[in-house]
């Protein structure tokens, strides 16, 4: 199978101004949110989601970005020398709802890992996860709050979302592993 395009720029564009949209209307407004992004596509797409808030809103919201190798239940097995970005959440936790964003959910392993690091930071009012992408076939009993896309990947098929602020162009691509 050759790589599908199931998502263009514009498609993610419209998906993070709706997810920003319903963050704004679920949470009555954007006091006392804080945004956090998962390194590396969920550091973008949270940026992205942070500027629609301020649009929307005329507020600037506490944000932050986390790395979650060192949670990671399987960090061993990929690498003995994993490759670890640094973490930035320079603002209190507590009594915020963290809005957690990352940009495909699979197993929801990288999401119970970037909880347990939130909470080494502090203890957030409640956490609400945005994805851009829910591909399914969960190993964990987690789902997101917001969702841009729900995809039926197999389990050998790779969702990869590709932003221009990595180099690429923005799409989300589907293709076999």
């Amino acid at each position: 199978m050759a790589a599908q395009t199931i998502m263009t720029g514009r498609d993610i564009d419209r998906s993070l101004d709706r997810i920003s949209l319903e963050i704004i209307e679920r949470n009555h407004g954007g006091e006392q949110l804080a945004l956090v992004g998962i390194h590396t596509g969920g550091v973008f797409l949270a940026e992205r989601i942070h500027q629609k808030i301020r649009e929307h809103e005329q507020i600037l919201l506490p944000s932050g970005n986390l790395d979650i190798t060192l949670y990671r239940d399987d960090w061993s097995l990929i690498s003995q020398n994993p490759i670890v970005k640094k973490s930035e959440i320079d603002f209190a936790l507590e009594e915020q709802t963290v809005i957690l964003v990352d940009d495909v959910i699979f197993t929801g392993r990288t999401i119970r890992a970037a909880m347990d690091a939130i909470m080494d930071y502090g203890r957030p009012r409640s956490i609400q996860l945005a994805v851009l992408v829910d591909r399914g076939c969960r190993e964990l009993p987690i789902q997101p709050d917001y969702v841009g896309m729900s995809v039926n990947a197999a389990k050998n098929e790779r969702v990869d979302v590709l932003l221009e602020e990595s180099g690429e162009h923005n799409e989300v691509v589907l293709s076999q592993s």
